[in-house]
């Protein structure tokens, strides 16, 4: 990576963020940008996050300014991934959604808007299940790219993008669904998802990926492909799943200084942060263990049901009134033998609602283990409507 040529196409960048002349600037840094790697435009994009410009502000000039790298980019080598790896997916699923917009494509060529409204919708709403792609991108590649190098801060960018694809896609299949559809909106937006999906595509290849091969090693990349089992694989066959990954890893508890520390797959959590975790959750939740003896509960601010510590080690049949034990022993039968996994109640409660829930907890081996139990007030909850995306906090 050349720093200096970074550091004058930053001033390119800013300058056309600026509004100035573009052939003048082009003129200026003609040189460098006919030389830009892949990695080099994530430093000169996030730099200009460092410099106080928005993603969205970002995004206004992006393609602009990518087509003018394009050269540079379509030209660079890189070692394409293997066979069935997380990246060789990724790519593939490009090439699946590809497919999936010609098809789209042929569809208006017919040119019979009318006939073929529901075809379309149909084809539209299948591009909804793309969004596992970016899932994957934005759960698994980022967060590993981020750790790296602090550039990769400006993947940020290439979320908002995929933000719009996603509102893109979401009026497209409005439009089509409205009783009297317009031909010249549906015209007007589907070359815009159309715009935007070849662009990320075109981001994928030429940028995201050849960079991330450059920073990420074989066990990471072994890592991110057992975790994309979770999201699905839009539109190509789910790859076979390496022998390594079939065994599951160990969860463990180990002591680290003067804390013990919690170790999973899915993170690490010191008993205190646990503790706090479990008592911040706007539940009341009661776990009750495989010999029905009550083991523990929470204590949020505000708890619903009380709870003393004398209850521990009670069972559980002792802990409810006398006309209700048959419920609790049917619930826990049926969760011993496998029948069932939940039962839900709601009762009114001093003017509030109250949802109340049992979960059957089993092992790895599919063994009963115990009931969670989780109470919760939901009579703000039900009087929900619409959309809340601002933060307010009056």
């Amino acid at each position: 990576m050349d720093d200096n040529r970074v550091k004058r196409l930053t001033e390119y960048v800013e300058g056309v963020l600026q509004g100035k002349d573009a052939l003048t600037l082009y003129n200026q840094y003609k040189e460098d940008l006919h030389k830009v790697k892949p990695q080099e435009a994530f430093d000169i994009f996030y730099n200009q996050l460092q410099k106080g410009y928005s993603a969205r502000e970002i995004l206004k000039i992006l393609d602009k300014v990518i087509h003018v790298f394009n050269k540079s980019l379509i030209q660079y080598e890189w070692k394409e991934p293997e066979e069935n790896s997380f990246l060789h997916s990724m790519m593939k699923e490009n090439q699946a959604l590809e497919t999936k917009l010609a098809d789209i494509k042929e569809i208006i060529k017919e040119k019979d808007f009318k006939k073929n409204k529901e075809r379309l919708l149909r084809h539209v709403e299948e591009l909804q299940q793309f969004d596992a792609h970016y899932l994957k991108k934005e759960n698994i590649l980022f967060p590993y790219l981020e750790k790296k190098m602090k550039k990769f801060e400006g993947l940020s960018i290439m979320w908002a993008l995929h933000d719009e694809a996603r509102a893109s896609l979401k009026k497209l299949i409005n439009i089509l669904k409205s009783e009297d559809p317009s031909e010249t909106d549906f015209n007007v937006e589907i070359g815009n998802l159309f715009f935007i999906l070849y662009g990320l595509i075109y981001k994928e290849r030429y940028i995201l990926f050849p960079s991330a091969v450059e920073v990420i090693d074989d066990k990471e990349w072994k890592e991110m492909k057992k975790q994309s089992y979770e999201y699905g694989f839009p539109f190509i066959e789910k790859p076979p799943m390496d022998e390594e990954d079939m065994t599951k890893e160990e969860d463990d508890v180990v002591k680290q200084g003067h804390e013990l520390l919690m170790k999973t797959e899915t993170g690490e959590l010191t008993f205190k942060q646990a503790l706090m975790i479990f008592n911040t959750l706007p539940v009341d939740l009661t776990f009750v263990d495989e010999n029905n003896s009550v083991r523990f509960f929470t204590k949020p601010k505000d708890r619903i049901f009380p709870r003393s510590p004398a209850a521990i080690g009670r069972d559980v049949r002792n802990c409810h009134p006398p006309q209700s034990v048959h419920v609790v022993e049917k619930i826990i039968d049926e969760f011993r033998k496998g029948h069932k996994d939940s039962a839900t109640f709601w009762i009114q409660l001093k003017g509030r609602t109250i949802l109340i829930q049992y979960f059957a907890l089993r092992d790895e081996n599919g063994q009963y283990r115990g009931v969670l139990e989780v109470s919760q007030d939901i009579t703000e909850i039900k009087k929900i409507e619409g959309e809340k995306r601002l933060l307010d906090w009056r």
